[in-house]
């Protein structure tokens, strides 16, 4: 509860006469304000006695109408207090508590009779806010220039950001103060074969911020559902965030139609780094499952024929001889392979074989379909069929050697962005899975949209990539989008949506290269909204070594890899490297094979974001834990407690750690591998090099078991 003093000064702040309305969430810590004040909605928000969100304006401007910011008077005001638990499909978790108190206001404008309503949540962790729009005759049909949410940040506080842009997510994070944004935006902007930044000072969401006095903020949306994706824009001088949208091609920024509401915008708020990570606010503004029987939706990991392509090893391409390919049209028999195809169905074998030697559900399969020569940025609407395979790729051989082999195949549908044929192809490709076997998809949307003009993330292209997940579940087919919109959470509502890129992944580590500490954000931005396809698992990091003409290097220690099958979490995990690497590493590969992807309970024991990170996690299917630490630049000794563990068993941790030498540079294949006894008493310390870390394997033992090994 606050103090006199600091209820006073609110009381003044707001006024007697502003109709201020006021609720705690559930353990009293946080505060939210609302009031209207000559005629304008404001909030604000506070976390025990520090402001988190300043008093920030609420409201619309409306193409060809009156802005709906203004003018508004208070009609009505409702509170409710919510408490539940639900059971996520997968997740970090399987149980999650939703637990709010709820503020409904409705406004009207007078002066043109529009109603709006605002539903505010505030749960212990942070704030939902959404606007609704009730059924009326004054606001049924409506067009949206902008949104004018504000989020005023109570000061110059240090940001981890990416430039804000309507076609891709995929840049290394910059920290820097607010202020500094403006000065650091041209180097934050790197290349991409897709992008569109729109300001100086936009940024993205998820947005991650420290505070000097210790608070961790995050700004976020959840339940992006028929509206375009939220950018912040920056004015510098007052250090307030504005809700920029993503426009579509003539510039409008969505269409809706009463009844209706927006996303919720959500602000995640703690003194401790490791409440943001255990929030499930973003979870919890989502609707519960629209998918009746689940039973078909099977977290996995998988190995893929994708990282000899992404270094440059091999081609997605069948031949080097068509500069242009029409499908129906092209005779492929015709032509001279280039002998750098990699989805050959000699390689592939290869690649099922080394699955079911080491027990991965899945095989991933890129470039297996005509059409790669003339795939890219030639603005080419017809460019795949998603069902026709080239000639050394023999369709239902694979299909019937995976499976005598108890291997599941992963599809690829590459769009090339051409969203037109995908929806055009979308029933005949998902049908051709079926009938084939295939109950995942890899789709990708590399390069500019089509239509032409169209941006990544427009309200339309967002209603695309809801329409292929949608149309998915009717096939029972889970999907993993790349280059697809940032999650929101819409994993809860359809959790066929099995992961999703939409970040800088590993595959950048192939392009030039990762910074360094990139692992220890994403957890506390891309991450915030749903589980990240990473592709982690990379133990030889001289790209040279496999393709002489790459000089990139993944940046990053082995046990770094290891560590990222904890820390970024996902129902679907790749192990991305080449079978041969592994076969060099195979007692590191080992923990690869050993952690699952699904899980009972985790814990977060240390965080800080883009400097360090440690969670352990309980198999859903078993009493062993697996714990993930990464590292940023800086060399850091971990110091963490296993009183997680149930105090009554004892167990065997097989602890996988940077080397006495180790180096993301110099030495990034230093390791040791060392087994001892732990129980809930126990204590470890831990040197992790820079970006490096380690993980740890903790076996329930019997007393038998743990015999001749040494206590921690």
């Amino acid at each position: 509860m606050k103090n006199p003093l600091l209820s006073f000064i609110l009381f003044l702040a707001f006024g007697i006469m502003d109709q201020a309305q006021t609720i705690e969430s559930p353990d009293g810590q946080l505060s939210l304000h609302f009031k209207i004040k000559e005629g304008k909605a404001i909030y604000a928000l506070d976390f025990g006695q520090k402001s988190v969100i300043k008093p920030s304006h609420l409201g619309f401007e409306i193409k060809d109408q009156e802005p709906l910011a203004d003018g508004f008077v208070l009609v009505e005001s409702q509170t409710e207090s919510h408490d539940s638990y639900w059971t996520p499909v997968w997740g970090e978790e399987d149980r999650i508590r939703n637990h709010y108190n709820e503020l409904l206001v409705s406004l009207l404008q007078e002066s043109t009779e529009r109603k709006l309503n605002i539903r505010f949540r505030l749960f212990d962790t942070g704030l939902g806010f959404r606007y609704e729009f009730p059924l009326q005759d004054k606001l049924a049909h409506f067009v949206i220039k902008e949104e004018l949410t504000q989020f005023a940040m109570a000061g110059d506080h240090t940001a981890f950001w990416i430039p804000g842009d309507y076609d891709t997510q995929e840049y290394d994070y910059t920290e820097s103060k607010l202020s500094e944004i403006r000065q650091q935006m041209e180097n934050a902007v790197t290349g991409n074969l897709s992008q569109q930044p729109f300001s100086l000072t936009g940024v993205q969401t998820s947005l991650m911020m420290k505070t000097d006095d210790g608070l961790y903020i995050n700004l976020h949306e959840a339940a992006l559902i028929d509206y375009a994706t939220m950018h912040l824009n920056l004015d510098d001088e007052t250090f307030t965030f504005q809700s920029w949208l993503n426009p579509d091609a003539i510039g409008d920024k969505g269409y809706l139609q009463a009844p209706s509401h927006s996303p919720w915008r959500t602000v995640i708020v703690s003194d401790d780094a490791r409440k943001i990570l255990e929030s499930r606010i973003t979870y919890n503004l989502n609707e519960p499952s629209k998918i009746e029987d689940t039973s078909w939706i099977r977290p996995m990991k998988y190995i893929g024929v994708w990282w000899e392509m992404i270094t440059g090893k091999s081609s997605w391409a069948y031949t080097d001889e068509l500069p242009s390919v029409r499908l129906g049209e092209t005779d492929y028999t015709k032509v001279k392979p280039n002998g750098r195809h990699g989805a050959t169905t000699e390689n592939v074998k290869r690649y099922i074989d080394f699955a079911a030697e080491h027990g991965f559900q899945g095989v991933l399969v890129e470039g297996w379909n005509i059409g790669w020569e003339d795939w890219f940025g030639n603005s080419k609407d017809y460019v795949f069929d998603f069902v026709t395979p080239y000639p050394d790729f023999d369709l239902e051989g694979i299909r019937d050697y995976a499976k005598s082999k108890g291997v599941e195949m992963v599809m690829h549908h590459e769009t090339s962005s051409s969203v037109r044929n995908y929806e055009r192809h979308l029933d005949k490709a998902y049908q051709f899975m079926k009938d084939h076997g295939y109950h995942s998809v890899k789709s990708g949307y590399v390069g500019d949209i089509l239509p032409r003009g169209e941006n990544h993330y427009s309200q339309w292209i967002v209603n695309h990539f809801q329409h292929a997940i949608e149309k998915a579940a009717d096939y029972q087919i889970m999907v993993n989008a790349h280059e697809a919109v940032r999650p929101t959470g819409v994993a809860r509502t359809w959790p066929n949506l099995i992961a999703n890129e939409s970040a800088r992944g590993t595959e950048f580590q192939a392009f030039g290269g990762n910074k360094p500490n990139h692992v220890t954000v994403l957890p506390f931005t891309r991450l915030i909204g749903g589980p990240m396809d990473y592709t982690p698992g990379v133990f030889a990091m001289d790209i040279s070594k496999i393709n002489p003409d790459n000089n990139s290097w993944v940046n990053s220690t082995l046990t770094n890899q290891l560590a990222l099958y904890v820390t970024m979490y996902s129902p679907l995990q790749m192990a991305a490297d080449l079978p041969e690497n592994y076969e060099r590493f195979m007692d590191a590969f080992q923990f690869i094979k050993d952690v699952p992807v699904d899980w009972k309970e985790s814990k977060y024991l240390e965080a800080e974001p883009g400097y360090y990170l440690t969670i352990a996690r309980k198999d859903k299917n078993s009493n062993n834990w697996f714990v993930g630490s990464v590292n940023g630049i800086q060399e850091r000794v971990s110091e963490i407690s296993f009183d997680f563990l149930d105090p009554e068993k004892t167990y065997i941790a097989t602890i996988y750690a940077d080397g006495k030498d180790a180096h993301y540079r110099n030495n990034p294949q230093d390791y040791i591998i060392r087994k001892v006894v732990v129980n809930a008493k126990s204590k470890l310390k831990q040197k992790k090099a820079s970006a490096g870390g380690y993980a740890i394997s903790i076996m329930e033992a019997s007393k038998e078991e743990t015999k001749g090994i040494k206590k921690l």
